[in-house]
This record gives C-alpha cells, sequence and structure tokens, in this order.
C-alpha cells in the first residue's frame, strides 16, 4: 500500500495493491501496518460505519464536526466515483485554510484518512456513487456543522460540466469566515488534544 501526506496537516491519502483474476478482484482499502507507519499511530477505535450512495453531481460538504468531540474518517469509493476534498477548517492550524483533493474510484481504491477536526466534502462524478466511512464518533445532529463549499475564499476546484446538487442545509451554510466570527470552528489544540485521547493505552499520537 502506497501512502502519501496530503496539504493539510494530518491528512493522508493511501493507495493498496489490487489483485483482479477472471472472477474480479480483491482489494484491501485499509492496512494497519501501512496506516501507522504513514499517520504514526493506529487507526482510530471504529465507531460507526457510514454507506452514502449519490447520483453525478451531487456536493456533499463542506461538512465538520464540533470539537471536542470530534471525529476522525477513513474514507473509500466502493462504487462509482468522486472528487474528495479535505479543508482545513482548524483554526490555529499551520495549514488553516489550505484544501486538497483525492479522486476516489473501485479502479484504484484510494482512501483517504481525515484527522480530527478537519473539514470533508465530495463531489460525485457518476451516478450510482458508493461511499464508505469508518469514523471515530457515532452520529450526533447537533455536532455536525458545515461551511459552504462554495466560499470563494476557499476555493475548492470543481470540474466543469458538473452542476452541483446540495442538501438545504448545505446550500445557505456560511463561509469559512463567517464560521469563524461565529466561533464554531475547531481550534487546531483541542483537535489535536481530541485525536490523541482516541489512543490513551499508547499516550496519544505517536
Amino acid at each position: 500500500m502506497k501512502a502519501r501526506a496530503l496539504a493539510v496537516a494530518g491528512a493522508f491519502t493511501f493507495v493498496p495493491e489490487t489483485y483482479p483474476d477472471d472472477r474480479g478482484l480483491f482489494v484491501s482499502p485499509f492496512q494497519h501496518s501501512a496506516f501507522e507507519a504513514a499517520v504514526g499511530h493506529p487507526l482510530f477505535p471504529v465507531r460507526q460505519t457510514n454507506h452514502s450512495h449519490s447520483r453525478r453531481g451531487v456536493l456533499r460538504g463542506v461538512h465538520y464536526t464540533l470539537t471536542p468531540p470530534g471525529t476522525a474518517k477513513y474514507v473509500y469509493c466502493a462504487r462509482g466515483r468522486s472528487l474528495d476534498f479535505v479543508v482545513d477548517v482548524r483554526v490555529g492550524s499551520p495549514t488553516y485554510g489550505r484544501w486538497d483533493s483525492v479522486v476516489l474510484d473501485p479502479r484504484e481504491f484510494p482512501a483517504m484518512y481525515f484527522p480530527v477536526g478537519v473539514g470533508h466534502a465530495f463531489l460525485a462524478l457518476e451516478d450510482d456513487t458508493v461511499m464508505s466511512y469508518m469514523l471515530s464518533g457515532e452520529y450526533v445532529p447537533a455536532h455536525e456543522l458545515a461551511v459552504s463549499a462554495l466560499d470563494p475564499a476557499l476555493g475548492l476546484r470543481l470540474p466543469a460540466g458538473v452542476r452541483p446538487v446540495f442538501s438545504d442545509r448545505d446550500r445557505v451554510a456560511p463561509t469559512l469566515e463567517e464560521a469563524r466570527a461565529a466561533g464554531t470552528l475547531p481550534q487546531y489544540a483541542a483537535s489535536c488534544e481530541a485525536e490523541a485521547a482516541l489512543w490513551p493505552a499508547q499516550g496519544g499520537r505517536a
């Protein structure tokens, strides 16, 4: 499995080896040893798994979780194709306001790791796009927040020819600066502390 650090501090992408044959293929989108070698600690204890199904053009995000408690994610695309964004919304982070993107699909099965406190968005590039998530925390509606994926100050680069389809919540989400002024964005120090607390037996992040 190949690993690469992304432009947002603490975020990574992973590409596993696939094993195709005349029956289909076999792949392991998550591999513990490769993850720990790249990130510096084990994957978080999984508290919830999510499955989303989207038609072409659906844009979900930019979503983040109130921190603390915060939530870390490990995400891959099981079917279809998506353009996934990690956005640093952690106030005080060395990469605050920066973002990176990876095309996720079931051809090479790349995956992304989102540390606690960062934002996540994705655009479905094909109909029948299925995303699979492992999360460090369970879903609590009051903890789920968003900033606008169309915030010009963020400047997320969306492909031409795809008209985004939003939920009502995402359509009216504030800009990054509006969320910062409202005091709803995670603090970088608190995000790092919340992430370290996921591994108390190991003494936190290595």
